[in-house]
């Protein structure tokens, strides 16, 4: 069996809010989550389709796997480093903002086709 990746680093949204996307279609047929992510109203749905359609090319290019055939062995969120920023509050004190940004990365499996 063989298993294809496909990584986007840097995200704009949180790796918690990311991971409840992946939680949903992880060990699901590649076509029905690519479904299922077009109807969820989350914007990291979008991202993760983006990052599913681009597993599912690779696997198509790269190793001759046809699309239909193809499982999500994994798909997880990982934070990566943040943005901080400083909001100016009374008195003289700042409070620090935390802009967070993660990595998504998904991974599907199937039967190579000769």
């Amino acid at each position: 069996m063989i298993k294809v990746k496909a990584k986007a680093k840097y995200l704009r949204s949180s790796a918690l809010k990311i991971r409840r996307i992946t939680k949903l279609i992880c060990g699901k047929p590649a076509q029905a989550a690519l479904a299922q992510l077009a109807f969820m109203p989350q914007k990291s749905a979008l991202m993760v389709a983006r990052v599913l359609k681009a597993a599912i090319a690779n696997a198509k290019n790269n190793y001759k796997m046809k699309p239909e055939e193809l499982i999500i062995s994994e798909a997880y969120a990982d934070s990566a480093s943040m943005l901080k920023r400083i909001k100016p509050r009374a008195r003289g004190r700042a409070f620090p903002i935390k802009k967070r940004i993660s990595h998504i990365t998904v991974v599907v499996s199937g039967k190579e086709i000769e």
